[in-house]
C-alpha cells in the first residue's frame, strides 16, 4: 500500500471497535472513536461510513495473534469481520499484528494519569491508534529500506 491518503486503524473487540484514523501523509495515528457493537452489518456499515468519511485510501485492523504469533480464536472472529467489511468498504483491508497493543495503551493512559473509569472509555480508540501507528512505522520503515 504506497498510495498517500489516510488510513484508518481498527482495534476490533466483541463489545467495540477503537477506531484511529493517520494524517493524509500516513505519519501519524490519532484516537479517533469508538463504535458499539450491534450487530455485523450495521458494524461494518459504521466502518464503511467512518472509511468514506475521512475519504480513507486503507483500513488496517489488528489481528490478535497467540504469543507463538499464531491466530486463535479471537482472530478467527477479527478475520471473519475483516471479510465482510473488504466487501463494502471499496479499499484495502490489511492487518496489523495487535499483541500487546491494549496493555501498550493501557500502560501510556496510566502514565498519563487517566484514571480507571476514563481509561475504559478510550482504551479501545488508543489501543486503534497504537496499532494504526505499529503499521505506519513499519511501513515508513519498510519504504527507508527500500530506497537505500
Amino acid at each position: 500500500m504506497d498510495e498517500q491518503g489516510r488510513i484508518v486503524g481498527l482495534d476490533v473487540g466483541d463489545v467495540r471497535i477503537g477506531v484511529a484514523v493517520s494524517d493524509p501523509l500516513g505519519i501519524v495515528a490519532q484516537a479517533r472513536e469508538v463504535v458499539e457493537r450491534r450487530s455485523p452489518e450495521e458494524d461494518v456499515d459504521a466502518i464503511r461510513r467512518i472509511v468514506g468519511e475521512y475519504e480513507a485510501v486503507c483500513v488496517v485492523a489488528g489481528l490478535p495473534l497467540n504469543q507463538e504469533g499464531r491466530p486463535g480464536p479471537q482472530a478467527e472472529k477479527v478475520l471473519a469481520f475483516i471479510e465482510m467489511l473488504e466487501a463494502v468498504v471499496g479499499v484495502p483491508v490489511e492487518t496489523q499484528d495487535e499483541r500487546f497493543s491494549t496493555a501498550a495503551a493501557e500502560r501510556a493512559l496510566i502514565a498519563a494519569n487517566v484514571r480507571r473509569k476514563g481509561r475504559k472509555k478510550v482504551i479501545d480508540k488508543v489501543a486503534a491508534q497504537y496499532i494504526l501507528q505499529t503499521y505506519l512505522d513499519r511501513r515508513a520503515n519498510q519504504r527507508k529500506r527500500d530506497s537505500e
